[in-house]
Formats: structure tokens, sequence, C-alpha cells
């Protein structure tokens, strides 16, 4: 479940970061899926956990995919999408970041190893009990995704050559 969020997030980072830099959340969460025509189409499971889970959500949407339920929605000034399996069980809870809000040691840990790339998209992801965060570096050649381990390094997720011309 949690690498199909991944690949949803991955494609929809890919459009987005050619687009705007260090977008707003809204834009962060523009799907690739197709969205529900309306909340008959969405699970009942998964839309009664939803409201249960976060009671004090507006500007709720809804998209139903065959594997999940993905809810944006607004709570505290914060654009966040929820991820429900098709059993109303919460998988994850996303919302982007800007880079000061990562700890000190993955903020300098970019900065020491990536010189030369900018960060095009970062996100916080929180499944159960873990929080991970997923950056996007580029430069004029490379775009490079990475997820954090634990709270004092990052690992490659993607590496991707640009097509340049």
């Amino acid at each position: 479940m949690k690498s199909k969020i991944l690949e949803l997030l991955k494609k929809t980072n890919t459009i987005i970061s050619k687009r705007i830099v260090l977008s707003i959340a809204a834009v962060l969460m523009l799907t690739i899926s197709s969205f529900a025509d309306s909340k008959d189409d969405v699970n009942k499971m998964a839309m009664k956990a939803f409201h249960k889970d976060f009671a004090s959500a507006r500007s709720i949407s809804w998209e139903q995919n065959p594997h999940f339920v993905k809810v944006t929605f607004t709570m505290n000034s914060q654009v966040l999408c929820a991820f429900y399996n098709n059993n109303g069980d919460l998988q994850a809870v996303v919302r982007n970041l800007v880079s000061d809000q990562l700890s000190i040691n993955l903020l300098a840990d970019l900065k020491n190893t990536y010189t030369g790339f900018w960060i095009s998209d970062l996100f916080e992801m929180v499944t159960d009990d873990q929080t991970s965060y997923y950056v996007t570096l580029e430069n004029a050649d490379k775009k490079i995704v990475l997820t954090s381990v634990g709270t004092n390094g990052w690992s490659v997720y993607s590496k991707t050559k640009k097509n340049v011309q």
C-alpha cells in the first residue's frame, strides 16, 4: 500500500516540480488518478473513518482509487492528504513542507551532500508511528528523490537524468 501511495506521489511530484518550485500543498497534491464523481462513489468505510479521524477538517475532496481512497482537506490552515485502504484503515497522512521545517540534521546533510542542487519538492509522510520525509533535488542534469533515514540522513529513492537539449 505504501509503495502505491509513494508511486502516486512520485508521479504527482514529477508533474508539479516542472511547474512550481516549492509549490503550496494544494498544488503538491494534484493527482493523476480520476476524481470521484460524487461522494456516492467513495468507499463508505473510508468516509466514516475519515470523519472520525479528522472531525474538524474543512474543504474536503475525495478520490477513489481501486486500492485506496485519497482525501484532500484543510485542517489548522494546512492542506493535508489522507490515504485510506478500502477497509477504512488510515494508511498515511501527507503534507507539503518548506526546507526550514526539516530537522537541523536532515537539512545540514542535504546542504553538505548535495551542493549544486536545489529543492523542487518536499513533503512529510506519516504512516502508523513512523514519519518519513521525501525531497526532490534537481540540478541542470539530474533529478534525485531522497527519503529520510530516521532524522540523521537520506537514502536515494529514485534518480533520473534530465533530457538536456
